[in-house]
């Protein structure tokens, strides 16, 4: 039995209860050890950028414009469309304050939907400008899960002969790829994995990865990331969460060009065109 709930600020994901467990990292309510918060979020969405801009800054049909770490969206507060049991619908629409860091009209919806015992999580980006309009979109969900005891893995479930990693230099894509840090198919959640920040993969020949312990492959959850063409992971040192992310795309490279629409895997869509993308997880 899977039960959510969310909130209209950043349209955000505040709790998963599967058989009545807690599967969502719970965000402010979690202290270190010093009464110290970890991370103040839970599930946050990353539009219109995934990632940090060279300099926190991108020209954009011509002109400078200033946005933060992942975006906007994850910091406003949608409008509710719907919510039922199993259907939770929000979306946020362009306004003064979002044009001025993003010239595009815009809606995005965010739709939760239970399958099962999946939560079914959908971005919908629709065009309600007179001209195209370019954007990025990720996730960044955070699972309960206590990484540092060494005692979990992330299983691919494909054999990954070209996956890369791509290595991040002040919160930008380095030149060059990171290590390749898979053995057998499996990244080993270790205490200092996230020293170096985020794990960031492409060229990902998977659909989903799986979380679980490794001393007794016990399934915690299977991520379902089919839409995207990237995976993150992430975490603070000693928390108790994994995120587990897909994106659409990335933060700028350190030798960015900073236009907007010539960032890598740049998302565009016409006047009155909706685009879609989905992941799915699975809980055990």
């Amino acid at each position: 039995m899977l039960k959510i709930q969310t909130k209209k600020e950043g349209a955000e994901l505040t709790s998963i209860q599967y058989n009545d467990k807690e599967m969502l990292f719970q965000g402010a309510q979690v202290l270190d050890s010093n009464g110290n918060t970890f991370w103040k979020r839970q599930a946050p969405i990353l539009f219109p950028i995934v990632g940090q801009l060279k300099n926190s800054k991108t020209e954009i049909e011509g002109k400078t414009y200033e946005m933060s770490q992942h975006g906007f969206a994850r910091d406003m507060k949608f409008e509710e469309i719907s919510k039922t049991e199993n259907e939770h619908h929000y979306m946020l629409k362009y306004n003064e304050e979002t044009l001025k860091k993003y010239p595009y009209k815009f809606e995005l919806h965010v739709i939760y939907k239970i399958v099962g015992d999946a939560l079914q999580v959908t971005y919908e980006v629709k065009n309600i400008d007179n001209k195209k309009i370019c954007f990025g979109i990720g996730g960044h969900p955070a699972f309960k899960c206590d990484y540092s005891t060494g005692d979990y893995e992330i299983v691919f479930e494909q054999n990954e002969e070209n996956i890369e990693f791509l290595k991040l230099r002040n919160g930008l894509i380095d030149t060059e790829n990171a290590t390749n840090i898979l053995e057998e198919n499996k990244i080993h959640l270790t205490e200092n994995i996230f020293d170096n920040d985020a794990i960031i993969m492409k060229n990902i020949k998977s659909n989903k990865v799986i979380l679980q312990n490794r001393n007794t492959n016990k399934k915690i959850l299977e991520f379902d990331f089919t839409d995207f063409p990237y995976l993150a992971l992430w975490s603070k040192k000693g928390a108790p969460f994994v995120c587990i992310e897909p994106w659409q795309n990335t933060a700028d490279k350190i030798d960015s060009n900073q236009i907007y629409k010539e960032k890598e895997n740049i998302l565009s869509i016409e006047p009155d065109e909706i685009y879609s993308c989905k992941y799915i997880v699975k809980f055990y």
